[in-house]
């Protein structure tokens, strides 16, 4: 009997068809990079270091392409602050010495506002790209990446820190490579909260946008254009229409943002959740089945393939090798002691450095009346802090728990985070002069408006988190009221409100800064507090009274962070880990 031999028929070596899928997919990508070229050639256009900008035209028909520039910017901005929240917050998770000192690093550029940000790095970058509107570009997307990247690092920080030592044991055992852990646990364990804390976090940053784009630093007014920089023109000309118009506008984007690009990321970072039993009703979106169905993604990935393999190869050469026994404990605490005089060193250094400029400046005794301002705004603070939780947390974790609920609350609830909140300001001065309400009590609003989301989010987050055999149990035990709260959900989302707190005064301190100082058709209204007090000073160029007004800003939020917020990260640590 002959044997036929085989050979591959035709069909094999055919390509897969290309479906309808794959060209609206294709479409999208050509879009955007189309839209990436066009506004990137119209960041780079020359601009003479020195000269104000002039002001932004109110004109209608710009505001799609300011938004568009906006959008670009708080996008940039949101890669780098993911790129430095993977570093950052791994760093500080994974090493015991570099934790003693990047998280109370990370404590005080949480606390440092915007403005006194922008205030030392607009020089900086218009000097880097000298004769270039990049230079103000950086200096805005910079600006924007300091209001988003704090509550993303210090999520990532805390779920890494709180990681199962189940997961631990299982990553040394099976002798996993420092990327391959990094990539293959760490992110994933992370990516749930990661992706609210990023969502809340951009939303966040809408808030800043008009301070971010309508730059005045030492007498200089810079524009860049910005659907922020156009609603502070609008308002310092008392638009009211236009300031409606560009609320409008703000919607229709925030939501479009929220459908095309966050419902995804929510419905795919379900992906990641670790339990025994899969929920019987998860987040869901039209644009990522979408993309799931298409190939497209997967041929646009493929060319980055090897670089995942080159990360394996060369964090393998950078695992240190096996030793038996460990370090004598002499050695490791000549280590510490080596590492903490030169931590102490740096630190006095620099504290002896700028009070040496503050004292031939404008004196040390500014800052007793700096430390009274900010003293009212700490009073300003807790309010904020106490509404939110009141009121908030009990909202969120009613909608994380129920996942037809989050599909419907969740555009609105995005859509009220990421709206920025001074974009209101000019119909809030006006109601509050038609009152009669000071902005010492009107700030605390304002200041709300710009903080209570980062505890919803997280509400929201935490409560998504819980396993669904856990809600399974107490069901079947029948646990509710006051006891299911005391015995099961404050304990489950305690770790998640604990990083909503922390974020959320971060950002009412931050938010102060425009909360306490607002403007309309030539009128302004000042509260007592840090914020105004340093808003003054940026728009003055005093950099001896921004560089107190920070100084006491970062002494307030750290020393808050070390004897209530680290405290209960502790205690979530150890105790209130699922």
């Amino acid at each position: 009997m002959a044997l036929r031999r085989s050979f591959p028929t035709r069909d094999v070596w055919r390509r897969p068809p290309v479906r309808p899928v794959d060209l609206l997919v294709g479409a999208m990508v050509v879009a955007g990079l189309y839209a990436a070229v066009r506004i990137g050639v119209a960041m780079n256009v020359p601009f003479e270091p020195g000269r104000s900008t002039g002001r932004i035209s109110t004109d209608a028909s710009n505001l799609p392409a300011y938004a568009a520039r906006s959008l670009a910017r708080m996008f940039i901005a949101l890669a780098i602050s993911v790129a430095f929240t993977f570093v950052y917050a791994t760093a500080a998770a994974r090493s015991r010495r570099g934790e003693k000192v990047l998280v109370p690093l990370l404590d005080v550029l949480q606390a440092v506002p915007v403005l006194g940000f922008l205030s030392a790095t607009v020089t900086f970058f218009i000097g880097l790209f000298r004769g270039s509107l990049l230079g103000l570009e950086a200096a805005s997307v910079f600006a924007i990446f300091t209001s988003q990247v704090w509550n993303m690092t210090f999520s990532m920080y805390h779920s890494l820190s709180s990681q199962p030592r189940e997961l631990d044991e299982a990553a040394r055992l099976m002798r996993l490579t420092p990327w391959q852990r990094f990539w293959r646990l760490d992110v994933p364990h992370s990516m749930i909260p990661l992706v609210w804390n990023g969502m809340m976090s951009f939303g966040g940053a809408w808030f800043f946008l008009a301070a971010s784009e309508a730059i005045t630093v030492g007498h200089h007014q810079y524009s860049l254009p910005g659907i922020g920089s156009y609603v502070a023109a609008a308002s310092m000309d008392g638009d009211l229409a236009a300031v409606l118009l560009a609320v409008v506008v703000m919607v229709v984007m925030v939501i479009g943002v929220n459908a095309l690009f966050w419902r995804p990321m929510v419905a795919w970072a379900e992906r990641f959740r670790m339990e025994e039993t899969e929920a019987e009703d998860k987040p869901r979106s039209v644009v990522f089945d979408v993309l799931r169905r298409s190939r497209v993604p997967g041929l646009l990935a493929r060319p980055f393939r090897p670089l995942g393999a080159a990360l394996d190869r060369a964090s393998e050469r950078l695992r240190p090798a096996e030793r038996l026994g460990y370090p004598s404990v002499r050695r490791r605490r000549a280590g510490d002691a080596a590492f903490a005089v030169g931590v102490l060193a740096l630190f006095a250094w620099t504290t002896w450095a700028a009070g040496a400029y503050v004292a031939r400046t404008v004196g040390l005794g500014e800052f007793r009346h700096a430390f009274w301002l900010g003293f009212l705004t700490f009073l300003r603070v807790v309010v904020v802090l106490a509404f939110s939780t009141l009121v908030w947390v009990p909202v969120g974790v009613k909608i994380g728990l129920s996942p037809r609920l989050t599909r419907i609350a969740q555009p609105v609830v995005q859509v009220l985070a990421s709206f920025p909140a001074n974009f209101l300001f000019p119909f809030a001065t006006a109601a509050f002069v038609a009152i009669g309400l000071g902005l010492d009590v009107g700030g605390i609003v304002l200041m709300a408006l710009g903080a209570q989301w980062y505890l919803l989010f997280n509400a929201i987050a935490g409560a998504m988190a819980i396993p669904s055999d856990l809600r399974d149990a107490m069901d079947d035990l029948g646990v509710h009221g006051w006891h299911r709260w005391r015995r099961f959900i404050i304990p489950a989302i305690f770790p998640a409100f604990v990083t909503g707190g922390i974020t959320a005064a971060g950002g009412a301190w931050n938010a102060s800064i425009v909360a306490e100082v607002v403007s309309y058709g030539g009128r302004t209204l000042v509260a007592s507090g840090l914020g105004a007090y340093i808003t003054e000073a940026t728009v003055e160029g005093d950099l001896p009274r921004v560089l107190i007004g920070v100084v006491v800003m970062s002494i307030f939020v750290v020393g808050l962070n070390r004897l209530v917020w680290r405290r209960l990260y502790r205690l979530a640590e150890t105790r209130y880990t699922l």
